[in-house]
């Protein structure tokens, strides 16, 4: 899950600035990160950037390159695949623990990411770098407060740092693609949009918000496999595996 503590320290400033835009895709997946450069455009010192690299290395968001230093690290279609997998058991586990024991807070902060995510523009309509990064930000906080109400720390450990690598694989793997695609022809793509568009619609996130705060564990967790499995039909439509 996201934190969105305020850094207390420099390391852990350079820490959030740098995950955050690899995560929104500011920092593309391979790009090099030279410190020199990073210090100019963060405002940050030498240790605490190289201190924070090291940190984001652990969690697979940089990788170090011999005698090169670091990069952000690269995305490929069996990681997504892989991250897919490792997705459905723990959010499975959260959101299980979350419907049982949520209260009144839990169902209205529910209620409200839900209204936040509605407001915005699915961005298979448009090319809007702005409308992609709004519809990340708000679909992440709507599967957060779904999952708001589980206690299991590691659990939600884990499922922020799946959650993480996952966005920005579909980001560079399938929402851009597709995009990319329609803005070149704008034929051939009918496939490709619609299961882009059935990964991220609405109807499915309002029916799981209407399942979970009924209590339907089943039926809960049911949709919420359907769903991850959108995502990855998403993917082969982008990456030319299926035909319409």
């Amino acid at each position: 899950m996201s934190d969105r503590r305020q850094p207390q320290t420099k390391m852990e400033a350079a820490y959030r600035a740098l995950r955050r835009d690899i995560l929104a895709a500011r920092l593309l997946p391979g790009a090099p990160l030279r410190i020199a450069a990073l210090c100019e455009e963060y405002d940050l010192g030498w240790t605490p950037l190289r201190e924070a690299l090291s940190r984001l290395e652990a969690e697979r968001l940089v990788t170090a390159v011999s005698n090169r230093g670091f990069a952000v690290a690269p995305v490929s279609p069996r990681e997504l695949a892989d991250l897919s997998k490792a997705r459905i058991p723990v959010e499975a586990a959260l959101l299980e623990e979350s419907i049982r024991h949520g209260g009144s807070d839990w169902e209205a902060g529910v209620v409200t990411a839900h209204y936040r995510l509605s407001r915005c523009s699915v961005p298979t309509a448009e090319l809007s770098e702005t409308a992609l990064n709004d519809w990340v930000e708000k679909h992440q906080a709507f599967h957060e407060a779904l999952l708001a109400a589980a206690d299991a720390a590691w659990l939600k450990h884990f499922y922020g740092q799946i959650w993480g690598q996952l966005s920005r694989h579909h980001i560079f793997l399938t929402v851009r693609p597709t995009l990319k695609a329609i803005a070149a022809d704008g034929k051939g793509q009918a496939a490709a949009v619609a299961a882009l568009q059935d990964a991220m619609a609405l109807d499915q996130h309002t029916r799981l918000m209407e399942l979970s705060l009924d209590r339907n564990v089943k039926g809960a967790l049911a949709l919420m496999k359907q769903h991850v499995t959108a995502a990855a039909d998403a993917f082969a439509f982008a990456d030319g595996e299926k035909e319409a």
